[in-house]
């Protein structure tokens, strides 16, 4: 690697989100873990009337935010909705005005854009896992987004 090549790389971060709803809609909650170098860090948080797709999308803004500079991450989802809308559908939509092919405006479109304006700020690998089969950093964020239901059921948040 040259000496510039270097100076300019960015920090990597490996990152796996969930989230979790009890009801749909219902109480939700969002988890986050990453982790970069000998670096761990955990997110969770949650809202009490949400759906699960919502939930899902609020672990990954949460998670990209939460990253001071800008970032090389891989980012782990166990949702279609999620992977489909950022790799898929997002560039239609910009360019229907947040609209759906069916002409619909697009659903959840204030996390979508907050979303794409993360996304935006990091040079992002999207990697699908199958939720609940074992990965243990998906059943990490799993966890950290029921910890998160368990926060907005106790009133703390």
């Amino acid at each position: 690697m040259s000496e510039a090549a270097a100076t300019t790389a960015l920090p990597v971060v490996e990152m796996w989100t969930d989230g979790a709803c009890k009801g749909n809609p219902g109480v939700g909650g969002w988890g986050a873990w990453m982790r970069s170098g000998g670096h761990e860090r955990e997110l969770f948080g949650g809202s009490p009337l949400t759906t699960n797709n919502q939930m899902e999308l609020q672990a990954v803004i949460e998670g990209l935010t939460a990253l001071t500079q800008r970032c090389e991450v891989t980012l782990h989802v166990d949702s279609t909705y999620v992977m489909n809308g950022m790799k898929s559908w997002i560039a239609g939509w910009k360019r229907n005005g947040w609209k759906t092919s069916a002409k619909k405006p697009v659903k959840n479109v204030e996390l979508w854009q907050a979303l794409d304006e993360q996304v935006n700020r990091h040079e992002v690998h999207w990697v699908w896992v199958k939720g609940h089969a074992g990965d243990p950093g998906n059943e990490r964020a799993d966890e950290l987004a029921n910890k998160g239901v368990e926060l907005v059921r106790s009133g703390v948040q």
